[in-house]
């Protein structure tokens, strides 16, 4: 009965689209198809269809012993080779010259250094930016980072299209003479007054900047980003005591490190450089990672950067075109016969479906409406395993639960460690997600590059409430009841209604769930407004960084106001670290100090679990478990 009510329901939703060739679920509806913008999983599959980066990590040898098929980042996208230098900071790709866009403009390296810098963009707020924190200067132009004598471009306020960051208005590049801001209170240095210049400043700055003329005069300007007659502005200018007039100061949109001097360059429209602060031998997988993807300049400028993803308005570069947009209900590509390898796309047309209901979806599986689904129901997987379509194999991936910092009593990390220690992990993997799982008590998945990981505690309800009494809540007394928060999706429910058990049984301490659907949910991660959260994470690389650097002091992928500048520190320097062996133990002190001071508690450790139609070709396990729509063919039927 369930088959037959799902199957009409959604025969009324297709409407007049005629079938697809291929149809998924996606899982939720993706909060953005904006390379720049977007963070997730459901996100990655669609974005990676509509738009090409310079590299594509594609299938590269033989499966191993789990059946996981290796993959690597080739010169199969927008670059058809690359160089790399001898020290290998610089990286130099040749974009092809049959690269289009699908409204027949050309692709340019100039595409991609526009589009880097919008990625880099303080206005864009990119969670992923610090992704080209490698590139020489980039950090310094994305976080603001300025000290005297630094390059610096001033945007002035004559933005062609007031609300839109882009086109950007006047800029007028110069040199920083002078910061002059408040000083910071715990700043000790003897002067104790105003005018402090560089590092060590907090609120409101104004910039004194002096620009050449072609006749090789100087003028000084003074600017701030805020408005000039602002209270602490006009307090700054009041008690200033150095030598440059201020009465003329200028408000202007942004002071920002000068973009000309960043290692990203457009030497020619064929040719893109990049010149990183330091080997980085995982560079090649970033640059073929989504959120480097490029955009089309002009439409992003015609339309704003909340319109120009709109199927009536979206340029892409990608293997498909975005064709139809159902909210909360599909997506419809279609192969992009500009697309430069065009040839090599067997699908012509895809459905991706935004089916949060994890039984719902299984169903119209087994009844042929969906070729892939990417989460079949927990509680069947045993079933399901024994089953022709199912593909599974460990990978890249951590479950874990936030926990926020900054919420009293989850500042106390003795209360952290007590809700780690008090949870039942094994239970979790044995009774609720049953697909092979690993019980986790580190954050980097075992096995990877040599790494050692650093270790939590494990599952010991004695100790966690030793833990929970030496913090001052003996038997969970005083404890203010502790709210989950979670994504829309059977299995997170399940998981959350177990560690809700565990914490009431093991230590005391009343429990309470809340669920939202996936834009909100990311929303409310981004603003701290949870005290726990249901989180995950797959690698973007094989490399232990990419699961710890997103934990430094105001990373915006930390979303737990923890911070610790021992483990900043660590980060900081593994990334110049070149002894392989040296660079391993930094990476295990570091996650050792996370465990310890546990802003997250690891769940477990993830296995893919896909049910595909033995019809699909092209479909492999692997470490990312990500799968290229464009390399996905359907078995032609045989004849009798």
């Amino acid at each position: 009965m369930l088959l037959a009510v799902i199957s009409v329901v959604w025969a009324i939703n297709l409407g007049t689209l005629p079938p697809a060739d291929f149809v998924f679920n996606n899982g939720t509806e993706v909060k953005t198809i904006d390379p720049a913008k977007a963070t997730g999983v459901p996100e990655g599959r669609v974005i990676n269809a509509l738009y090409e980066g310079l590299l594509r990590s594609v299938p590269d040898g033989e499966p191993d012993d789990l059946g996981r098929t290796p993959t690597k980042p080739k010169a199969v996208a927008m670059s058809d080779s690359y160089t790399v230098s001898e020290d290998g900071t610089v990286y130099n790709f040749h974009i092809r010259e049959n690269a289009t866009w699908t409204n027949g403009d050309p692709v340019t390296a100039e595409d991609f250094a526009w589009s880097w810098m919008r990625f880099l963009h303080p206005e864009t707020a990119s969670e992923y930016n610090y992704q080209l924190f490698y590139v020489k200067n980039a950090k310094k132009f994305a976080l603001v980072e300025l000290e005297e004598g630094d390059p610096v471009e001033v945007e002035l306020k004559d933005r062609p299209v007031q609300g839109q960051i882009f086109p950007r208005g006047t800029i007028r590049r110069g040199q920083l003479l002078e910061v002059i801001q408040a000083v910071a209170e715990d700043d000790h240095s003897e002067d104790g007054g105003h005018g402090h210049g560089g590092s060590g400043g907090e609120g409101p700055a104004i910039y004194v900047v002096e620009f050449q003329s072609l006749d090789q005069q100087s003028e000084v300007h003074v600017y701030t980003t805020v408005d000039s007659d602002d209270d602490e502005i006009q307090s700054l200018v009041q008690s200033y005591q150095g030598e440059t007039d201020l009465t003329k100061l200028q408000s202007v949109e942004h002071v920002l490190f000068d973009f000309d001097h960043v290692g990203i360059k457009a030497l020619s429209t064929h040719q893109f450089e990049v010149s990183l602060n330091s080997p980085t031998p995982y560079f090649t997988e970033l640059a073929a990672f989504y959120p480097l993807h490029p955009v089309h300049r002009g439409s992003l400028e015609e339309h704003g950067d909340r319109e120009f993803t709109k199927p009536e308005f979206i340029v892409s570069n990608g293997p498909f075109v975005l064709r139809e947009r159902r909210i909360r209900d599909r997506l419809r590509l279609v192969k992009n016969d500009q697309y430069w390898n065009a040839d090599s796309v067997s699908l012509n047309s895809i459905d991706v479906l935004a089916i949060q209901s994890e039984t719902t979806s299984l169903n119209m599986f087994l009844n042929g409406q969906l070729d892939w689904d990417t989460k079949p129901p927990n509680t069947l997987i045993p079933i399901l395993k024994e089953r022709d379509e199912w593909v599974s194999t460990p990978f890249l991936a951590v479950y874990f639960y936030r926990i926020n910092t900054s919420k009293p009593p989850l500042d106390n990390p003795l209360v952290r460690q007590a809700l780690n220690m008090a949870i039942d992990k094994k239970s979790i993997v044995d009774n609720i997600v049953k697909g092979g799982q690993v019980p986790a008590r580190s954050l980097v998945p075992p096995g990877m590059n040599g790494h050692q990981s650093g270790y939590c505690g494990e599952y010991n309800p004695q100790e966690a409430q030793r833990l929970l009494a030496e913090a001052g809540f003996p038997n969970g007394k005083g404890l203010p009841t502790i709210e989950i928060l979670y994504n829309t999706l059977d299995s997170h429910r399940d998981i959350a209604e177990v560690i809700q058990q565990d914490w009431k049984k093991n230590l005391g301490i009343n429990v309470s769930l809340r669920n939202l659907e996936w834009g909100t949910y990311l929303d409310t991660l981004r603003i701290g407004d949870y005290m726990v959260s249901r989180s995950g994470w797959i690698g973007d690389y094989a490399d232990p960084n990419t699961f710890l650097d997103m934990w430094v002091t105001d990373g915006p992928n930390n979303q737990t106001k923890w911070s610790n500048s021992f483990f900043d520190e660590g980060i900081e320097k593994a990334k110049y670290e070149s002894d392989p062996t040296e660079r391993m133990e930094i990476f295990r002190q570091i996650e050792q100090t996370l465990m310890d001071e546990q802003p997250i508690i690891p769940i477990y450790f993830y296995v893919s679990t896909n049910m595909v139609n033995t019809r699909i070709k092209g479909f492999t396990a692997n470490l990312q478990d990500v799968h290229p729509l464009h390399l996905l063919s359907i078995e032609s039927e045989r004849s009798e």
